[in-house]
C-alpha cells in the first residue's frame, strides 16, 4: 500500500531553506523512489494550534518501508542538518489510497 510523508514546516529563513535543504531533499526523494504530490506555502490555520504561515509538502512512496528507508537513510539525515536552526517541522507518515478528484480512481 502506498505511503505518504506529510511535512508541515514553519520556515524562518526561506532563501536559505530553498537553496540548501530543499534542493538536497528533492534529489534524495527522487533517488530513493519518492515523488512530490504537493508543495506549498502560506497556510492559514482554520483549526488547531499550529498557527498560520506554515509550508506543507506531501510526498508519496511505494510503501511505508520505502518512506522510512528514505527518512532514516544516512544521506537524508545529512541533508536534514541543512534545515537546523532555520525551520521547525512536524512530520507524519501514513499509509493509504489516494483518491483522485472526479475519477474514482485510487493509487
Amino acid at each position: 500500500m502506498a505511503a505518504y510523508l506529510i511535512v508541515l514546516a514553519k520556515i524562518h529563513d526561506r532563501d536559505k531553506f530553498l537553496s540548501g535543504y530543499a534542493v538536497e531533499a528533492a534529489k534524495l526523494v527522487e533517488k530513493m523512489g519518492g515523488q512530490y504530490l504537493f508543495r506549498g506555502s502560506g497556510a492559514i490555520s482554520l483549526e488547531g494550534s499550529l498557527g498560520d504561515d506554515y509550508s506543507a509538502v506531501i510526498s508519496t512512496w511505494p510503501d511505508r518501508a520505502a518512506a522510512e528507508a528514505f527518512w532514516h537513510s544516512p544521506e537524508y539525515r545529512e541533508a536534514a542538518k541543512l534545515r537546523e536552526g532555520i525551520c521547525e517541522v512536524e512530520v507524519q507518515l501514513i499509509e493509504g489510497e489516494l483518491t483522485l478528484p472526479n475519477s474514482g480512481e485510487q493509487t
